[in-house]
């Protein structure tokens, strides 16, 4: 049988899938990928799984921790600008923050790209994007998977998954369990929207010039500002434990935002109250709730609006702690505390107009 050889006119690519444009995309990305393999990794690019021998030495009883996400509509973005690279960042990044939640260190991960017809070296600037984000973060990139799909896929977009395990030593598996009332609340700001809520801003921005540099935004122009990659706060939690803080929860600020996020880790009757007074939410949020017509309660649970982690720690280690995530090149502050009762309340006002609300 011919069909399926990649060959000019073969029956497959005549269904819309070239064999070829696929080892062409291993091709161009397999420098990259290979950076991120450590002695763990048995074997290289192109088996049928990914092996991966860790190394569990100093952990009393180690726990295995694992994400999988996607990047959602912010492939719309990248294609409508063209800027691909950020993506594979994106999703890297976001598994990572993900597990950290609980303590974990990433181990490897693993992504998936489909597409409805193949462009190698749009898949090659993914992966690469995402190699360099596990190699900067120490994680190995095992494996994955590129998927050709017509007629699932309209022409020009794609679909980016990723999936990360990790490890925790099970004594300090952070869980939200020793949350107390009192805890002090530390932010960290976001880099944007990171991968939510952009099914909310295309359509808030959709109408605007993306090219222009806008004076409300300070100059900026969206076209940079909403393909600025999803961060990682994995040195951030390596500041605090090498300074010996006591970390009692974590929340990633993603879909949800500061309403749904952090009462995933919180203990029966306890909540947290949130001083929106605390930080001026980025000029991209306010023109998203402006052009938009967004109500700002809203807002704050379908955009972090400025804010992507949070650590929990008690009161009395809050300014170690400020001074840890500092000369690690963090920007923190407090952004509220732990309280009796239940989800999140918002306090200060914001501005131009107070939000106040439970979580359900």
């Amino acid at each position: 049988m011919t069909e399926g050889n990649g060959s000019a006119g073969s029956a497959y690519e005549r269904a819309g899938v070239s064999i070829d444009a696929g080892h062409r995309a291993v091709s161009l990305m397999r420098d990259a990928v290979a950076r991120t393999h450590t002695p763990a990794v048995l074997g290289g690019l192109g088996g049928f799984g990914g092996l991966f021998r860790p190394d569990f030495a100093g952990l009393s009883d180690p726990v295995l921790v694992a994400s999988t996400d996607g990047v959602g509509t912010k492939t719309k973005v990248a294609a409508r600008t063209g800027r691909f690279a950020g993506l594979g960042a994106d999703i890297v990044n976001h598994c990572v923050n993900d597990i950290l939640v609980q303590g974990a260190r990433p181990l490897f991960f693993l992504d998936y790209v489909a597409m409805g017809r193949l462009r190698p070296e749009v898949v090659a600037e993914v992966v690469t994007g995402a190699a360099g984000a596990c190699e900067a973060l120490g994680v190995a990139l095992l494996g994955g998977e590129t998927a050709e799909m017509p007629g699932v896929y309209m022409e020009g977009e794609l679909d980016i998954v990723g999936t990360v395990v990790g490890v925790v030593d099970r004594p300090a598996l952070v869980d939200g369990s020793r949350l107390t009332p009192g805890d002090a609340v530390i932010a960290l700001p976001s880099t944007g929207l990171h991968t939510n809520g952009y099914s909310l801003a295309r359509m808030a921005l959709d109408g605007l010039d993306w090219t222009e540099a806008r004076a409300d935004l300070g100059g900026e122009r969206l076209e940079d500002l909403l393909t600025v990659p999803h961060r990682a706060y994995l040195g951030a939690f390596d500041a605090l434990r090498s300074a010996g803080v006591p970390i009692h929860g974590m929340a990633h600020i993603t879909g949800g935002g500061l309403v749904d996020n952090p009462p995933r880790v919180f203990p029966e009757g306890v909540g947290m109250r949130v001083d929106t007074a605390s930080w001026t939410v980025p000029p991209l949020f306010e023109l998203i709730v402006r052009e938009g017509r967004v109500d700002r309660a809203e807002a704050f649970r379908a955009l972090n609006m400025g804010v992507g982690f949070l650590f929990m720690v008690p009161a009395d280690q809050v300014s170690a702690a400020l001074e840890a995530l500092r000369t690690a090149g963090e920007s923190p502050w407090v952004i509220g505390e732990m309280v009796a009762g239940q989800g999140v309340t918002f306090s200060g006002g914001t501005p131009g107009e107070a939000v106040s609300g439970v979580s359900p």
